[in-house]
């Protein structure tokens, strides 16, 4: 029975970080386009900057909404919207109209090369909602199912997710440039067929493309998951919540759990009162910062502009989309190095190792540009793993663990709308950057960008590993009552 349930469990996790696999499939795969996005819409460093980041814009707009829809119709209403939305993109980000190549045989209207940009920019926005609304649901949804021994491990399945979305988008990436060979972004006025014109012609539709059968397979699978059975209990539907409950975790712990959730349940009133009494302050001080401080330290610029940054060194398109695909396996590996410890060592300590670890590599990226090194991948690849058992799954873990049920999907929101703003300006600014300050001088600024974290971290980020839920919103009452009582 205990087997049946995990399997249950790990089942119902896998589908829900679907969302993030799209999250980072869907980041990493225009950077192998941007190349030829540039050459195809003629952009500059400043609208090549938008076209990447359009998507974050999109996700700041699905944080705003996601807090309001998940805590109205549930966690997994708001996943099929995510999903939706996220279909639409991707078939929309392989067919703006064509202005270029033989106006008789063309797979689609023909157009000038501002509306084709724009359409291109207005459904990148739309999945930019999708995967918004998916950043703060997910994980939300995920710790609200799990057992606290696990709840950590499982939350960072999602980053897990979006590590792999990164790693395939890369290696999709390749894969395309080198069945292009010589002929790829070519454009020419003779007909060509339809499979020629997506995967070598205009070779970034085929790779925006090949997004479109995992969006749908996620809308598909949703409908065969529960809702959320803390969210059942804040609704009054006690009966089915009991029912989603002993199917993961067994009747007695079900009893015990449904005990726990509705004592804490009649105390919390919901909405933006209850997030900023004063007891929650310092949680919500958290779900601000931690994910900004995540962002400042330039993950997003480096996951778009993987192979631009690399060529920077090496001068060889080739050996960059090799780069960026080596950046994907290192993000995975230690992500599940993170895994496999988050429960043992907590939170806090390897949040503090891999923030120190990104300073360190940080700065040696910007020295090797500098004096003019081809060895910056060395350096870039450090920080890339210091991330990725630190600040990339754990900022999910802690957001989603440290805030009553009532406002949990509000406050995650908030930290997610944090960090997709501070995402959506390292990306559009990186361009410019680089061109204004050289690639040395970015990364000696995300350098300093990390250093306020170490503190932060140090001060306030407190060590939430075996807890239950209800006993982190206890803990954060006891922390305000003791602070009344010294005052």
């Amino acid at each position: 029975m205990k087997n049946k349930a995990s399997l249950y469990l790990i089942g119902i996790s896998f589908v829900s970080t679907i969302g993030g696999f799209l999250f980072g499939y869907d980041t990493a795969i225009i950077s192998g386009c941007n190349t030829f996005l540039e050459n195809h819409f003629q952009l500059s460093p400043a609208m090549l900057g938008w076209v990447v980041s359009s998507a974050l814009l999109g996700t700041i707009l699905g944080c705003v909404i996601s807090g309001t829809i998940t805590d109205r119709y549930g966690r997994k209403k708001s996943l099929m919207l995510a999903a939706s939305l996220l279909s639409i993109s991707a078939i929309g980000s392989m067919l703006p109209p064509q202005f270029l190549g033989n106006p008789e045989n063309a797979f689609w209207i023909t157009s000038n090369p501002d509306v084709a940009f724009k359409f291109l920019i207005v459904v990148r926005v739309i999945g930019g909602i999708g995967v918004g609304i998916t950043s703060v649901v997910a994980p939300i949804y995920i710790s609200e199912l799990t057992l606290p021994e696990n709840r950590g491990r499982m939350v960072s399945l999602y980053q897990l997710s979006i590590t792999l979305g990164i790693l395939l988008a890369f290696l999709i990436d390749w894969v395309v440039l080198n069945q292009a060979g010589e002929y790829a972004g070519i454009i020419s006025n003779e007909a060509s067929g339809f499979w020629n014109w997506l995967f070598v012609d205009e070779l970034w539709r085929g790779m925006f493309g090949t997004e479109i059968p995992i969006a749908l397979a996620f809308l598909i699978l949703l409908f065969f998951v529960p809702e959320s059975p803390r969210w059942l209990v804040t609704q009054g539907r006690n009966e089915e919540a009991m029912k989603t409950m002993i199917r993961i975790n067994g009747e007695a712990h079900a009893k015990l759990q449904m005990i726990e959730i509705n004592e804490m349940v009649k105390t919390e009133t919901g909405g933006f009162k209850e997030l900023l009494q004063p007891y929650l302050r310092i949680p919500l001080l958290i779900g601000i910062m931690l994910p900004m401080f995540a962002h400042l330290s330039g993950i997003a610029a480096i996951m778009y502009f993987a192979p631009n940054i690399i060529n920077e060194s090496i001068a060889s398109v080739e050996n960059a989309f090799l780069g960026a695909v080596l950046v994907g396996i290192v993000n995975s590996a230690f992500t599940f190095v993170a895994i496999m410890n988050i429960e043992k060592f907590g939170r806090r300590k390897l949040l503090l190792i891999g923030v120190i670890g990104a300073f360190i590599s940080l700065t040696g990226v910007g020295i090797l540009f500098a004096i003019g090194s081809n060895l910056v991948i060395i350096p870039l690849l450090f920080y890339v793993a210091s991330f990725a058992f630190s600040f990339g799954p754990i900022v999910w873990v802690i957001i989603s663990e440290i805030f009553p049920t009532k406002v949990r999907g509000l406050a995650v929101s908030i930290g997610s709308f944090s960090l997709m703003v501070t995402g959506f300006f390292i990306t559009l600014t990186n361009p410019i950057m680089i061109k204004t300050i050289m690639p040395s001088g970015t990364f000696f600024v995300y350098a300093l960008l990390t250093l306020p974290a170490i503190w932060f971290i140090w001060k306030f980020v407190p060590e939430t590993k075996g807890k239950t839920l209800e006993e982190i919103e206890k803990l954060w009452i006891e922390k305000h009552n003791k602070k009344k009582r010294i005052k």
